[in-house]
């Protein structure tokens, strides 16, 4: 017995449908891919990390100075019989101070990684009135003015340039290493308790305040330090009523801490800024045991030297919308497929998949060498000339390929877009793929999405002769 074979018109059509959930699949399992270029990313943003702490060890790191304020040790009384005394540091702050720093700024490179750094001068002024500031003390505590310090702090000495200039009333006083209190451990909201690693840290240098500190005393004290520290640089307010003013040659501050300038001007020759910080926003006592001090780190008025362009947040940044961008670029040969009437083969998908993939792995190498723009340019330019040439190639059309090459350099432009946008990536991307999903309902609102398949003929059978 033998069968006929069927007909062109009786053979079973592909579900469109199908395919398309299919394709939506392969878009996800890209996803899996992109996970092993984060996690890449991860390690090169941590080895850039690595070298800015090594860089910024020898030339002091983030720094945080504290200007002026009187140190004063007490004795106090037990409270009880048997107790032993308490004995502690009173610190009185000034009345008013005054702060300028004039930061001069470069860039040191090691390998591939560059790390912004700066030499600083930072002169202070501080008036000091204490009147009435002992009736604040410990009860019963015993202040001893003859061993008073006017203190002011750095958080890394390594960067020291040169020595302390410190002077009251116009007579220079020497300064060394702090005797009444050696350093405090800064604390913010953010971190309520001192950092593990040492960060967060202010030494002290004093000069002794014998013969200026008393009762009701009023006086005043300068003080000039030089130093230099990378990526960030931060005052304290040092007193009840404190003003800054800071300038630079770094083109892109960023000001941070716990207040931000009254007035800035930042430009491509520098930055100008300028803060006030009145005694109610502060916070923090007039007077009080030592351990005030430590809430100090809320008030630090802060200038971080950003990198104009850092391409591990750029390319980080543009990996989060891997899976979107995958999709679209899938979606469009999905409907190259519908209006051509060709078949794409699933595995032809993933080809165009991981094309996408190495386009970041091409963005994060090129990028850390020349930058992200003109990285960008390369590796996109690069990834949209061989997936619309494949195109062109899959469908046999010339003009299909240049059809793929405008679609998918809009789409790489968009890329571009958001990397930029920043607060508004998620809006821009959420419309455009809002926008390719109404395009493709459109386009294929007419499709057969189930598949038919035509009855067969009666199959005509014929026996064997015996």
């Amino acid at each position: 017995m033998s069968v006929g074979p069927l007909s062109p018109r009786q053979l079973p059509s592909r579900s469109m449908g199908l395919k398309a959930l299919l394709v939506c699949a392969l878009a996800l399992v890209m996803s899996v891919p992109a996970l092993f270029v984060f996690g890449l990313l991860g390690d090169r943003t941590n080895r850039a990390a690595e070298v800015t702490r090594e860089v910024g060890g020898l030339v002091g790191g983030p720094q945080t100075f504290v200007g002026p304020i009187l140190s004063i040790p007490y004795v106090a009384p037990p409270a009880k019989a048997g107790e032993v005394a308490e004995r502690g540091v009173f610190v009185i702050f000034p009345v008013e101070g005054q702060a300028r720093v004039a930061a001069r700024s470069s860039v040191r490179q090691r390998s591939l990684f560059k790390v912004p750094v700066y030499q600083a001068d930072i002169d202070f002024h501080a008036r000091f009135d204490l009147s009435g500031a002992a009736d604040q003390a410990p009860q019963g505590a015993v202040l001893d003015w003859n061993r008073a310090e006017v203190l002011v702090g750095a958080s890394d000495a390594r960067g020291a340039l040169a020595d302390v200039a410190f002077s009251t009333g116009g007579q220079p006083r020497p300064m060394a290493p702090a005797a009444t209190l050696s350093d405090i451990a800064l604390r913010t909201d953010a971190e309520p308790a001192p950092r593990a690693d040492g960060a967060g840290q202010v030494k002290f240098f004093g000069a002794s305040a014998a013969g200026l500190a008393a009762p009701d005393a009023r006086f005043e004290a300068d003080a000039h330090l030089k130093f230099s520290g990378a990526q960030r640089l931060a005052v304290l307010a040092f007193a009840k009523a404190t003003t800054l003013t800071a300038t630079g040659d770094w083109p892109s501050p960023s000001f941070d801490g716990g207040f931000l300038p009254t007035t800035r001007t930042v430009a491509s020759q520098g930055f100008t800024a300028h803060w006030s910080v009145p005694f109610i926003a502060r916070g923090v006592a007039a007077q009080g045991p030592g351990g005030i001090l430590a809430g100090l780190g809320q008030t630090a008025l802060g200038i971080s030297f950003v990198e104009p362009a850092n391409p591990y947040q750029s390319v980080a940044r543009s990996l989060k919308y891997a899976v979107m961008f995958v999709g679209l670029v899938f979606l469009a040969f999905f409907l190259f497929e519908t209006l051509q009437r060709r078949r794409v083969h699933p595995a032809q998908y993933v080809l165009i998949g991981l094309a996408q993939i190495v386009f970041y792995l091409l963005l994060l190498s090129i990028a850390e060498r020349i930058g992200f723009d003109l990285g960008f340019l390369i590796a996109a330019g690069a990834t949209v000339g061989l997936i619309s040439a494949y195109a062109g190639w899959v469908f046999e059309s010339r003009r299909q390929g240049f059809i793929a090459l405008a679609a998918f350099s809009a789409l790489y432009a968009l890329i571009y877009v958001l990397m930029r946008l920043e607060d508004l990536s998620l809006l821009v991307g959420a419309i455009t793929s809002f926008t390719a999903i109404a395009v493709a309902m459109y386009v294929t609102r007419r499709g057969d999405w189930y598949g038919t398949t035509t009855s067969p003929a009666p199959v005509s059978v014929s026996k064997d002769p015996a």
